[in-house]
């Protein structure tokens, strides 16, 4: 029921006037641009183990859903993407929730990681999950110098920021949607798989 409203309710939210499409970017586009820098990537967290039930309890690793080993050896070589194509990264952010933090640990490293919580799984704060994608895109609005900027976080807020429900195939696990901070507001410019770089990288 909670999903449902959450749902209605991203439909009338004016989160996404600046959308302009869901395309995957193509491979040829995808590195000189996140090579340029100055980009808010907003991450979904890496592949999960979908046999684990997520209860929604915050810091109960146990009753949250985590990364299989799949997804942490995903988080892993997205890491090594990123410094094998030499793309800059500024600033590493996560959700608190684990597999969120786990992927952004694996790939980044835990000494540049910081969680906010704004980027929490919507369903770990019902009750304030539109003020936290409404952060969350008031965030991607914000330039960053020096390289780009890494959110880890989930489907459903960035739904809400985009201004519809994701499908899984839209925005799969490990994949990325690339935002371009454009003077106090944003342009999406599309999404990447991790696959993509991963593969761009020959890892």
């Amino acid at each position: 029921m909670q999903r449902r409203a959450l749902a209605a309710a991203l439909l009338a939210a004016p989160l996404a006037a600046r959308a302009q499409g869901f395309a995957f970017i193509p491979d040829e586009t995808l590195l000189p641009l996140l090579r340029a820098g100055g980009l808010n990537l907003y991450f979904r967290h890496g592949i999960t183990d979908r046999s684990q039930v997520d209860t929604g309890r915050r810091g109960d690793r146990a009753g949250q859903r985590n990364l299989s080993e799949a997804g942490r050896q995903q988080a892993m070589r997205l890491g090594q993407a990123f410094r094998v194509l030499e793309i800059p990264v500024q600033e590493v952010l996560t959700s608190e929730v684990f597999r969120a933090q786990d992927t952004a640990e694996l790939a980044f490293g835990r000494a540049r990681v910081r969680v906010e919580r704004d980027l929490i799984a919507d369903d770990y704060t019902p009750g304030s999950a539109m003020d936290d994608a409404r952060a969350v895109s008031r965030r991607l609005a914000q330039p960053i110098a020096g390289g780009n900027r890494v959110m880890v976080g989930h489907i459903v807020p960035l739904g809400m920021i985009l201004g519809r429900g994701l499908a899984q195939q839209e925005f799969p696990e490990g994949s990325a949607g690339v935002f371009r901070p454009r003077g106090g507001d944003w342009e999406f410019l599309g999404f990447f798989r991790a696959e993509q770089l991963i593969a761009l990288a020959r890892l």
